[in-house]
């Protein structure tokens, strides 16, 4: 795509409920169209009302805004900041007028997504396009950054945390200790499509090179495996597996005494990590006495803050390399056929 002259950043999020009455319109939003029972809903309501019915994800792009702002300033990068979200307030539609109001005519999109698959990708490109349509001709133009899963940045924050984690397990019995990597598990149909035209894999491919790049400068001497968590789906449609939980199992069963769970497939402390592993997977630990140490999430980590502004560099300075310590190919626009909507299948009888 080149330079361009951009005039605004965006920062688009899932976004997530603040307080408890927000919980159930928040969840029916993210699951519009899909047929999602209301009993359902009341289940996974009871997650996040374990947390006041506050999920941190709001309160985590806020922490980023702020320190991206600080970041832009120390490094001459002369762009206004907005957020909209996908799911909550702020929502995507009403940014997206705020921004024209302003002026604003092409802004670059930083998504809190690492990763390719309709669900990371594709869906927030489509959400940007119908906001965009919802407020009119004078709606800016918005062009999302790259998939960023093997910047030096993004593994240098998740190093530091699998570093950090592993510290606070004996130290006597790391050769029996492992490494546990999770992302938010999708239907098996749409990991295989997400790609260009639909069949490339490239949500599995680019977390088990992200996974391996900080092995390698973590923990080069312990064993680890991907594995999934924070499966929504009904049960007759294959999603990717083994979930978390049932790799616990298998581990303790096979001698492994400890686990650092390092969930690569998030940029911050979703609800899902809140409640799937900081509370059912270190539940499932505990109960089969294996040492358990969950490390960070990138967040506002230094080095995580800095792939942010240079990403926009990249798309902003001709003169900025493109760095990328891994070899599964991202690109700074997808292609149109690129990690397409998977079918809804009917339901099973």
């Amino acid at each position: 795509m080149g330079t361009m002259a951009y005039d605004a950043f965006l920062l688009v999020s899932f976004g997530g409920p603040e307080g408890p009455d927000d919980v159930l319109p928040f969840l029916r939003n993210v699951t519009r169209g899909r047929g999602v029972p209301e009993e359902r809903l009341a289940e996974v309501a009871e997650h996040y009302r374990h947390f006041g019915g506050v999920s941190p994800i709001n309160e985590q792009c806020r922490d980023l805004l702020a320190a991206l702002s600080k970041a832009f300033a120390a490094e001459g990068v002369a762009l206004p900041l907005y957020w909209g979200n996908r799911n909550w307030h702020p929502h995507l539609t009403d940014t997206l007028r705020e921004m024209a109001g302003a002026g604003v005519r092409r802004a670059l999109a930083f998504v809190t997504s690492a990763y390719g698959s309709y669900s990371s990708c594709r869906q927030y490109l489509d959400d940007i396009e119908a906001a965009r349509a919802a407020v009119g001709a004078d709606a800016p133009a918005v062009d999302k950054l790259r998939h960023y899963h093997d910047h030096p940045g993004h593994i240098a924050a998740h190093v530091d945390a699998v570093t950090r984690a592993l510290s606070t397990l004996p130290a006597e019995r790391r050769s029996t200790t492992r490494l546990v990597y999770t992302a938010h598990s999708i239907p098996q149909s749409m990991a295989a499509g997400s790609g260009p035209g639909g069949g490339t894999g490239r949500y599995d491919a680019q977390l088990r090179e992200v996974a391996g790049l900080v092995t390698a400068q973590a923990a080069p001497d312990l064993g680890w495996d991907l594995v999934w968590q924070s499966r929504s789906g009904p049960p007759h449609i294959p999603w990717l597996a083994p979930d978390v939980n049932d790799h616990l199992e298998a581990l303790a069963a096979a001698g492994t005494t400890g686990v650092v769970v390092s969930p690569i497939g998030f940029i911050s402390d979703h609800l899902e990590v809140a409640w799937d592993l900081d509370e059912e997977a270190a539940g499932t630990a505990q109960r089969l006495g294996l040492d358990f140490a969950r490390a960070a999430t990138p967040g506002v980590h230094p080095a995580f803050v800095d792939t942010v502004v240079e990403l926009v560099r990249e798309r902003t300075d001709s003169g900025v390399p493109r760095r990328a310590l891994g070899a599964v190919p991202t690109w700074d626009s997808c292609p149109a056929d690129c990690c397409r909507a998977p079918a809804r299948p009917a339901p099973a009888r």
